[in-house]
């Protein structure tokens, strides 16, 4: 795994929307949620949780779509490419979806989510599975956790 190397530029698919990330990930994770499955079109989706003032899109205009807008995932208007979520109520990081980022060479999920809906043979090398989503308590140590892996 490489080095995360800041700050870090990104795309969708066509270019048209483009991100930059400026501050190291809270967490990495990959979520095998059935929602998840549908909407990346693979067996699970990535997130990189980004503090909000470490992100940025510097160029277009992303548009909220998907089954629930309430969930504030941004897409490209043009080529469709699922980019990043700004959940409600978690105004403290953008969830960016990794693989729109130049580099990934340093991505690696820490925690995989809702593994009671993975497919029999997915799997990932994080060091953290849950059934659902972890319990509000366990966020600080996966956070912590995550920086001294990425230290």
């Amino acid at each position: 795994m490489g080095k995360l190397k800041l700050p870090l530029d990104g795309a969708c698919r066509c270019g048209r929307v483009k991100i930059r990330i400026s501050a190291p990930p809270l967490i990495a994770m990959a979520c095998h949620c059935t929602g998840c499955q549908r909407m990346s079109g693979s067996a699970y989706s990535l997130s990189a949780a980004i503090p909000t003032e470490g992100f940025a899109v510097i160029e277009g205009e992303p548009v909220i779509a998907g089954a629930s807008p309430e969930a504030g995932h941004h897409f490209c208007p043009d080529c469709m490419t699922w980019m990043f979520t700004r959940p409600q109520g978690l105004d403290f990081f953008v969830n960016v979806r990794p693989t729109m980022l130049d580099d990934v060479s340093w991505y690696s999920p820490f925690v995989e989510t809702y593994v009671s809906e993975k497919l029999a043979w997915a799997t990932t090398p994080a060091k953290h599975s849950y059934e659902k989503f972890p319990p509000m308590e366990d966020f600080q140590p996966l956070m912590a956790g995550y920086a001294a892996s990425i230290a």
